[in-house]
């Protein structure tokens, strides 16, 4: 069965079915931000599946599909590169014209110095992408780093909300917030 053959709810469906039989794991946890937890959501399990990641492409395009406007999509490398690169594929596949960014944490050291990578972002609209969402600090960094070379940061979109504050700091941060999945798609509320 390709994509093409199923409806966007068999789509979401199948996403949240890989999300949770290869990408959830539980235990005991320490988060980025600090906080313990007793279960983890590992996406670069499968953003990085030849499997999965049109399934997060096509289920992100869904949820931005209404913002418009949108020249690129991209967040802070590590976690938001594949779901980029999902949306770039998969939005092409679709006729739609979505470049991609990468962030990086620090501008680099040498070469031209750069801290966003890819398309001239100045004066256009852009969404920023997460993979699982905790405190938003990962977004905030990339807003602002977005905000440094130009871009108007419209949007945050995440693929799996783990319902701990980040979308109240985005939204503090006068940003809208898209989350794909939640924590009762995935069994964990």
């Amino acid at each position: 069965m390709t994509l093409p053959d199923l409806d966007r709810a068999d789509v979401r469906r199948r996403l949240i079915d890989f999300i949770s039989a290869d990408a959830v794991f539980h235990g005991d946890f320490t988060l980025t931000s600090g906080k313990k937890a007793t279960y983890y959501v590992d996406l670069r399990k499968v953003s990085l599946d030849h499997r999965v990641a049109p399934l997060i492409g096509q289920v992100m395009l869904d949820l931005i599909a209404d913002v418009p406007d949108i020249a690129a999509v991209g967040g802070l490398t590590m976690g938001a590169d594949p779901i980029a690169s999902a949306i770039l594929h998969q939005g092409a596949a679709r006729g739609l014209a979505y470049d991609a960014f990468v962030v990086r944490k620090e501008p680099k050291d040498h070469g031209r110095g750069r801290q966003v990578e890819g398309p001239d972002l100045e004066g256009k609209r852009v969404i920023v992408l997460e993979d699982t969402s905790t405190t938003g600090g990962s977004p905030l960094k990339a807003i602002e780093a977005l905000r440094k070379v130009g871009a108007e940061v419209v949007a945050v979109a995440v693929v799996v909300d783990r319902a701990t504050g980040a979308r109240e700091v985005i939204e503090a941060a006068g940003v809208d917030y898209l989350a794909a999945i939640d924590l009762d798609d995935l069994g964990l509320a």
